[in-house]
């Protein structure tokens, strides 16, 4: 499977439910715990019609990517402004039910990188508790996940959205204030490394 990078024809928004439906349903999770996340998923889109966006409650959609170098050392983080730990990067799919473009357009815009490219398939899935934050009641997040690749010698850009933005290398998230969530894209990446090196490799 390509991965696909900017200019390519299928990164563009698509408004509606069903395509995001389609990523879902295509996901083919490993393990008990993964699956149920996927089906309860599944169950909150064919009952809300507004899952895609953030006014629906009490969850609904978002999608985000785990950002890797090319030489498959490193991964990149950012430490979320308001959740005050260090995440992959995501947010709200604002309507966009083009999931790997709602998570590559996140991965652009809170890393400040542009060349950055993405594996068309979901590897993994979340349904995690968001607190209240001032005016923002408590919700769900229903996270649909994926892997994006960059040159190792682009330099990210902090945004608004965070209040660092560093590289580490995969053995030192072990010390790193993260999510158990994270741990397990990285222990994802490294089972599935072989594989996706190749894909990645005749795509530059």
């Amino acid at each position: 499977m390509d991965f696909w990078r900017s200019g390519d024809s299928r990164l563009v928004v698509e408004e509606g439910k069903e395509s995001a439906i389609r990523w879902i349903e295509a996901y083919q999770p490993e393990g008990s715990s993964q699956q149920q996340q996927r089906d309860a998923i599944l169950k909150a889109c064919h009952t809300n019609e507004d899952v895609l966006l953030r006014s629906c409650l009490p969850g609904h959609l978002t999608a985000s990517a785990l950002v890797i170098d090319d030489r498959w050392e490193k991964v990149l983080l950012h430490h979320h402004a308001k959740l005050e730990r260090w995440l992959q990067f995501g947010g709200h799919c604002d309507g966009d039910g083009n999931l790997v473009h709602a998570a590559w357009r996140e991965c652009q815009e809170e890393s400040g990188i542009e060349d950055l490219w993405i594996f068309p398939q979901v590897i993994d899935v979340d349904i995690h508790g968001i607190p209240e934050i001032g005016s923002e009641q408590a919700h769900d997040h229903l996270d649909i996940r994926f892997l994006v690749m960059t040159d190792h010698r682009n330099q990210p850009v902090v945004s608004e959205e965070s209040k660092d933005v560093r590289w580490f290398a995969f053995e030192e998230l072990k010390d790193l204030d993260t999510d158990d969530s994270v741990i397990r894209l990285v222990d994802w990446v490294v089972t599935h490394k072989a594989k996706l090196n190749c894909e990645s490799e005749s795509e530059r």
